[in-house]
């Protein structure tokens, strides 16, 4: 089945999402599609027939979020946990990223018409060679696309992702790119998978489990939260209409606690710039500027060995 969507929505649906959009949208939101299992079991099916039947959802969820404005998804498919799942349901998961990343592929035209930049994330190394290029091949075909954004994570796990980050910054101090004082929770989400991408707005997480399974735990801090009661592949527009209706609900609250972590860590920025100055002498401005300089340089190390990875891994066979 396509990526791409084409499925028009009813008279009803149409004039739902039009009386949506005149309240708060999320420009971001994060999805955990959990369910894909039971759902086969409940229907009589192989585990791999519930697993394509998500696929086949989150298409459809994608263009849900077309509809009302929603430029930037990211979803949970496949965690570090799953490797401890059966050696036939890993392999039957890693087939399905290899058929849906080539019908990807074959829709290049599609994805350069519609402007979307996809992003694998996670512990790419951890994947076969080839997924790695396949995914590998995708990011860097998509990666100048700027009308809409899909952040697929893989062999992921939020505390994985956070020690990645922190080997980073440690490098970056022990090469002289920054300092010790230049660390802070700015530097460090940059150094994050999902540093190109502003935190979600928003998380959905169907089945009804109320947890988040080590997924974007730093990101979602001030995230609305919504638990849906269904399994992944039953869920509908009805749905997300509601969940969307409950971030309307709750958005305020979170955006102001945002703004203010916000105002804190450019309070703490200051502090240090202040400090550095009363002991170097320096002017304050000068001491921020030479901070800011040396955190760009550094983040465009990151960025750039990140880039040569891609390059590496989308020659792997």
């Amino acid at each position: 089945m396509s990526w791409f969507r084409e499925e028009k929505l009813s008279f009803v649906q149409s004039f739902c999402c039009k009386v949506l959009k005149t309240g708060d949208i999320p420009r971001h939101i994060a999805l955990i599609m959990d369910g894909n299992r039971r759902f086969a079991a409940k229907n009589s099916m192989k585990t791999i027939e519930g697993h394509t039947m998500g696929f086949n959802k989150l298409a459809q969820t994608l263009q849900w979020c077309l509809e009302l404005g929603i430029t930037e998804v990211s979803v949970y498919a496949f965690s570090l946990d799953n490797f401890n799942r059966t050696k036939e349901e890993v392999e039957g998961l890693m087939q399905l990223l290899r058929d849906k990343c080539e019908r990807l592929l074959q829709e290049r035209d599609k994805i350069m018409e519609n402007g979307v930049c996809v992003r694998f994330l996670g512990d790419l190394t951890r994947l076969p060679a080839d997924v790695q290029s396949f995914l590998a091949r995708i990011m860097l075909l998509s990666h100048s696309n700027q009308r809409a954004f899909l952040n697929i994570y893989v062999a992921y796990k939020n505390r994985e992702e956070i020690v990645s980050a922190s080997n980073e910054v440690l490098e970056g101090v022990r090469l002289g790119l920054i300092e010790p004082s230049d660390v802070s929770d700015h530097v460090l989400s940059k150094c994050l998978y999902s540093s190109q991408s502003p935190d979600p707005d928003m998380l959905i997480r169907t089945s009804g489990e109320l947890r988040l399974s080590d997924f974007m735990l730093w990101q979602c801090s001030y995230s609305v939260m919504a638990f849906v009661k269904v399994l992944w592949p039953d869920f509908t527009i009805w749905n997300f209409f509601s969940a969307i209706v409950y971030y309307q609900l709750h958005c305020s609250k979170a955006k102001e606690l945002k703004e203010l972590s916000i105002r804190n860590q450019k309070l703490l920025a200051d502090k240090v710039d202040l400090q550095t100055s009363s002991e170097t002498g320096k002017d304050v401005l000068k001491c921020q500027d030479e901070r800011e300089q040396r955190i760009r340089a550094f983040l465009k190390h990151v960025q750039d060995k990140r880039k040569k990875m891609l390059q590496n891994i989308s020659t792997n066979e």
